[in-house]
């Protein structure tokens, strides 16, 4: 996600490094590199245009911070105007009065409408809502049954529609029996279409005025970039969209669409989808944007999801484990699977700081497969092994490696990696930023410590 732009913006930076003050002459020519970074993101031209403009303002006036090198000014004046380009804050979700609040999910076809519905309900039942899910999409081919198959696999109730062949009466009915069942949300899957089209924006049409509902959520593929953008502002001045959902944001490396879309149409982006799983879906923090986009890392959102994800009282027995050194290896196995639920770790790794000791998270050749073969090695080991290293000799450690299909060379590569994070997660045990850390259960070190060899 944004790799392109944290690249070229890592580069513009640092091509600043040298310089003593800002003038006209540095101020742009690093915004000529900031330009070319943008529109090759395919970010709208006239947002380009304007957000470089006022940049550029700022830059040259005499506000500027004394205390601040040349680089550090620009990169506080454009992570500003980005996040003012993004929308400032989080939208929050507009819940009704009325039982139940309903939310009608709209977007062309192909956007990832109805996988978005069944994650938008799983999100909103971990917030201690009832949420309902009906599908009015009455012409594609077995697109009920899809939504069914996912309420399914995420243990949310979905509205059948036996025998009813109108999107509307499919609505109304599913609202009835929300209701009736104590759903205090109906999230409803309409129909797509490869294009817009009047048939198409009469049928949401008329499913809005007779639901009322509380948002109308436009799902936008991040992919289609300036399209998307496009499609949104069309839905919006018909429909009176009051926010987006942009998809596929994990697979678009460019960003245009998430650096346009407010900027253009107005509306607020309310989630993104970060990966095919049902749970790989995230509040849109345009703060937290812009620092990944710059380089800075998203660190709230990957406590956030380990503080969802991960055992809070195994997090805490480990963080006294490492003030007393006595993590073992059977704890570092333990910290490997906790790892491993977060999500992918290329994923992980982009939210870490393009600085200090994670200046190279990115580039890590990341390798899933690795903590599987990690595991795989702890579990060929004894008891008394996983808990005393010291005494893994040679003739153990060829056992080791018969037992877990590997070399004796891999199992003494994990024994370095694990002396190695055992001493860092310490460290930073002790430090201010890892009291921080700590919730995180000093993951990102052993992440920095699982690349293939």
């Amino acid at each position: 996600m944004f790799d392109a732009l944290q690249d070229k913006f890592q580069s513009v930076f640092k091509s600043l490094r040298l310089q003593g003050i800002l003038n006209e002459q540095t101020v742009d020519e690093a915004l000529r590199e900031v330009r070319l970074a943008l529109l090759e993101a395919d970010v709208n031209f006239k947002v380009v245009k304007e957000l470089l403009e006022r940049v550029r303002v700022k830059a040259l006036s005499q506000n500027a911070h004394p205390s601040l090198t040349p680089e550090q000014e620009i990169i506080r004046i454009v992570r500003d105007e980005l996040v003012e380009v993004l929308g400032r804050k989080e939208s929050l979700l507009t819940y009704s009065k009325d039982y139940p609040t309903i939310f009608l999910m709209v977007g062309l076809q192909g956007s990832g409408k109805t996988t978005t519905s069944g994650k938008l309900a799983l999100w909103l039942s971990k917030k201690k809502r009832r949420p309902m899910l009906v599908s009015t999409d009455v012409y594609r081919p077995a697109a009920r049954e899809q939504l069914a198959v996912i309420s399914k696999q995420i243990g949310i109730a979905c509205f059948p529609g036996d025998g009813i062949a109108s999107p509307l009466e499919l609505a109304l009915a599913a609202r009835k029996d929300a209701a009736d069942r104590g759903h205090d949300i109906l999230i409803v899957d309409t129909a797509g279409r490869l294009h817009i089209d009047e048939q198409l924006m009469q049928e949401v049409a008329e499913l809005q005025l007779k639901l009322r509902p509380s948002e109308i959520l436009l799902v936008a593929d991040a992919m289609m970039g300036q399209d998307a953008v496009r499609s949104a502002q069309e839905f919006h001045e018909r429909l009176g969209t009051s926010g987006v959902i942009l998809t596929k944001l994990d697979g678009d490396s460019r960003g245009g669409a998430a650096l346009s879309i407010h900027y253009v149409t107005g509306q607020p982006i309310k989630f993104i989808g970060t990966g095919e799983k049902y749970d790989a879906i995230e509040v849109f923090h345009p703060d937290r944007i812009v620092s990944r986009i710059l380089g800075m890392g998203d660190v709230l959102s990957l406590i956030e999801r380990a503080e969802e994800t991960i055992d809070q009282k195994k997090a805490l027995e480990v963080h006294q484990k490492l003030r007393t050194d006595s993590f073992s290896l059977a704890d570092f196995q333990d910290q490997l699977r906790q790892v491993r639920k977060l999500g992918p770790l290329e994923q992980m790794l982009g939210m870490l700081p393009k600085m200090g000791m994670f200046k190279d998270a990115g580039k890590a050749n990341v390798n899933e497969k690795e903590l599987v073969r990690l595991d795989a090695i702890i579990n060929s080991m004894t008891i008394q092994e996983r808990l005393n290293h010291e005494i893994i000799n040679g003739r153990r450690r060829k056992r080791i490696a018969r037992g877990s299909g590997t070399t004796v060379q891999e199992v003494n590569q994990l024994l370095r990696q694990y002396v190695q994070a055992r001493k860092m997660m310490k460290t930073m045990s002790q430090s201010f930023f890892g009291r921080q850390m700590s919730r995180l259960q000093g993951s990102p070190n052993l992440i920095r410590q699982v690349k293939p060899s």
